[in-house]
This record gives C-alpha cells, structure tokens and sequence, in this order.
C-alpha cells in the first residue's frame, strides 16, 4: 500500500530509497543527484518510490546518473 504524497517530505522518501538501495546521494546545488548502480537498480529504485509513495522518481531526484567504473 503507498502512502500518499501529501503525507511524506521529500527527504523522507530520500532516506527511505538509501536505507532500502545501495546507491548514494550526491547534491548539486542544493538539489539532490540519484547514483545507481545499474540501469536494472534504476528501475527497482523508481518502481519502488511510485509504489511506496506515490511520487515520479524526478519529482524526488533532480537527475539520476550510474555510478562511474574505476579505471585501473
């Protein structure tokens, strides 16, 4: 069952996706970046925060981009 919109803060939903997803989040100007894993985690992490609270990924993230490999 989602909670509705109207009832959780944008940072609520924030640390709910990082206590349920291995990812981070990194800020830009204020505006929190989503840093995901995989395109698969992508997916998850959006079919959760929609099911669980009824909000659009981009409403949450300002941007989401996957996290860059190390070069060796």
């Amino acid at each position: 069952m989602s909670i509705s919109r109207g009832y959780v803060s944008q940072d609520y939903v924030i640390q709910q996706v990082i206590a349920n997803f291995v990812c981070r989040v990194l800020w830009s100007e204020g505006r929190p970046c989503l840093e995901y894993t995989s395109l698969e985690q992508l997916e998850e992490i959006n079919h959760y925060v929609r099911s669980e609270f009824d909000w659009e990924l981009y409403d949450v993230f300002f941007t989401a981009l996957e996290v860059l490999q190390e070069e060796e």
